[in-house]
């Protein structure tokens, strides 16, 4: 008896955590249920004085139907470079994989750990976001990249601290990395220029809007 019962218990465990990951991922709900949007989402190129953009691979895992975008942009007036990846796809997958994870999983050490940062977008708007650094150096060489990341189900960017949970029953979560290589003098970086924040503010501005619901 005692076996029969460890066994119903053990197969109710099972059951349960099924579900969970079956409501996180949606796997029992339409594909892509706001196609347009995410299509949008991925389209969508920032506009913001002289800069260029580029598509480039991500390296970002995309797993459970997600979609994701990613590009450079550079700037003729030699403004600071940046590289922006958006993310669409169900809460389960989207809001795994931050850059604390996959940063040092590469072999980039924390020099500043995530925080969070909440940016002025003008009209009254503001965004939430993670902010965090990390570095790579070797013999020949030190790079270090000030990364910011939020999630939005509507346009309105904000970091909860369980993500997974609190975007649960959305049928889309969107997520955007905004990525700055901070230059190095003599090995050390520099401070964060206004000009990277103000890239980082208008990411989050047009991207919302595109986003909003």
């Amino acid at each position: 008896m005692i076996r029969i019962v460890a066994g119903i218990a053990g197969f109710v465990l099972i059951l349960a955590g099924a579900v969970v990951h079956g409501a996180a991922t949606h796997r029992w709900a339409g594909l892509n249920i706001e196609a347009s949007r995410s299509a949008a989402a991925m389209n969508f190129k920032i506009r913001l004085g002289d800069y260029e953009s580029t598509d480039v691979p991500s390296e970002l895992p995309v797993k459970e139907r997600s979609s994701v975008a990613c590009r450079r942009y550079n700037s003729p007036s030699n403004k600071p470079t940046m590289v922006v990846s958006i993310t669409s796809g169900p809460p389960g997958a989207v809001s795994t994989h931050t850059p604390d994870v996959c940063y040092p999983g590469s072999g980039f050490k924390t020099v500043k750990a995530p925080q969070k940062e909440t940016l002025d977008l003008g009209n009254g708007r503001t965004a939430t976001c993670y902010v965090a650094e990390f570095e790579k150096k070797t013999a020949t060489n030190a790079e270090r990249h000030r990364i910011r990341w939020a999630w939005t189900v509507n346009g309105a960017w904000n970091v909860p601290d369980y993500a997974r949970f609190t975007y649960l029953r959305s049928p889309e979560l969107y997520k955007i990395y905004i990525v700055a290589s901070m230059p190095m003098t003599d090995g050390e970086p520099e401070a964060e220029s206004p000009a990277m924040k103000a890239f980082a503010a208008a990411a989050f501005e047009q991207y919302g809007t595109v986003l909003a619901k």
